[in-house]
């Protein structure tokens, strides 16, 4: 599907709709009177066969509780292993409200208080925030940047690991705000150095199929042939694929039956929400025939980027933007074009933008910002001009 047939036929305007991205900027910005290309969700509806879906299941009347059917499993799993190979077992599956409600119940099954947890930064937020507010000790291994291009620091890991007696480690597969997809090699090393210094991990692989680059997406329990996946717990869900957050639906991958047990018990013990029947309906009907739909809105999101690329590339060479090759997430260096200290007055004053800033994904991304690509080639270009335009001014 062409990019302009995409956006006719799916873009939809969520101002006035009690979309936190566009109505709820005032909170974090102070007004809403700025173009938002923050939170990651999109201003597109979902495939069709999820509409139809929902409509049918809300049309029967009777909301009451539910169990999960045979077709889900079997969808979700043909899904995973036709597009990654990824092998799944449904004794290994549970369900969640979302990602981070998991990343935080699963920090309290995994380790105890006063515990040391990893993560890789500059790195999606509610890491830190999750392993804080639980009352672990956050140790940082900052990603190697050269010139945009984004590793693994492995010496660094490993020492910070034997040093700070690490317990746990979240690993973020596909990386945001990078926006990297890590390669079979890079996350082998990673998790055979877990597995000698008995870290457990946590792989978030929400942006799993988002895949823009050439690196092809390969879940970490499928790494060496499962070698590793008795000391992971893997994480994903439809939302962010198909713009279904708000039905909070996730899934809580487990192999290892001990930890599966832990987490049973953590789960019963605190009462957790263990998924949501619509946002399963919805998931369901978009595993099953959203395949075409995806496809358009990788082509969007590969379109927005090479804009945002090439017009800073040809306009103000000074901003580096790092290469996307998976999320719908654009990582860019202003430190070059602006202070860091005026970056945010420059977005929201004179660019009238709503970003994610860098430090707020650790100090490593102080001077940057995040845009959020799965919008309107209309939004981007805004976007685009809006900066460029304030720099020159």
């Amino acid at each position: 599907m062409k990019v302009a047939d995409f956006v006719e036929k799916y873009a939809v305007e969520r101002k006035n709709t009690d979309s936190v991205k566009w109505d709820g900027m005032k909170d974090s910005f102070g007004t809403n009177d700025l173009l938002p290309m923050w939170i990651a969700d999109t201003e597109f509806k979902a495939p069709e066969a999820v509409m139809y879906a929902l409509k049918k299941r809300i049309e029967h009347g009777a909301y009451g509780y539910s169990l999960t059917p045979d077709s889900y499993y079997e969808t979700y799993f043909k899904w995973q292993q036709e597009r990654y190979g990824t092998e799944l077992h449904r004794e290994w599956i549970r369900f969640g409200s979302g990602v981070v409600q998991s990343i935080s119940a699963l920090v309290n099954v995994l380790t105890l208080q006063d515990d040391v947890v990893m993560v890789l930064q500059p790195v999606y937020h509610p890491f830190m925030h999750v392993i804080e507010n639980n009352e672990r000790k956050l140790v940082v291994s900052n990603l190697k940047n050269d010139n945009g291009h984004y590793e693994m620091d492995f010496d660094d890991i490993r020492a910070k690991i034997q040093n700070e007696h690490v317990k746990l480690l979240i690993n973020c597969s596909p990386h945001n705000p990078v926006g990297r997809v890590w390669t079979s090699e890079e996350l082998e090393k990673l998790f055979e150095i877990c597995r000698e210094e008995k870290v457990l991990v946590i792989s978030d692989e929400i942006h799993h199929d988002l895949i823009i680059g050439d690196n092809k997406f390969v879940s970490a329990i499928s790494i060496k042939d499962g070698f590793y996946r008795d000391n992971i717990v893997m994480l994903d869900a439809a939302s962010k694929t198909f713009n279904l957050a708000a039905l909070q639906s996730s899934h809580v991958v487990i192999a290892n039956p001990q930890i599966r047990e832990r987490y049973d018990e953590y789960v019963e013990k605190m009462c957790l929400p263990s998924g949501n029947l619509l946002g399963e309906v919805a998931a369901e009907a978009a595993y099953r025939e959203g395949a075409d739909w995806l496809s358009g809105m990788l082509g969007l999101i590969k379109y927005n980027f090479d804009y945002v690329k090439n017009q800073f590339a040809e306009n103000e060479p000074t901003i580096k933007i790092a290469e996307l090759e998976g999320t719908y997430l654009a990582w860019v260096d202003m430190r070059a074009a602006v202070a860091p200290s005026k970056l945010h007055h420059f977005m929201q004053h004179d660019a009238k933008l709503a970003v994610n800033y860098g430090e707020m994904f650790g100090a490593a991304g102080n001077g940057f910002i995040r845009l959020n690509l799965a919008t309107t080639p209309e939004n981007v270009e805004k976007a685009v001009n809006y900066i460029l335009k304030a720099l020159k001014n």
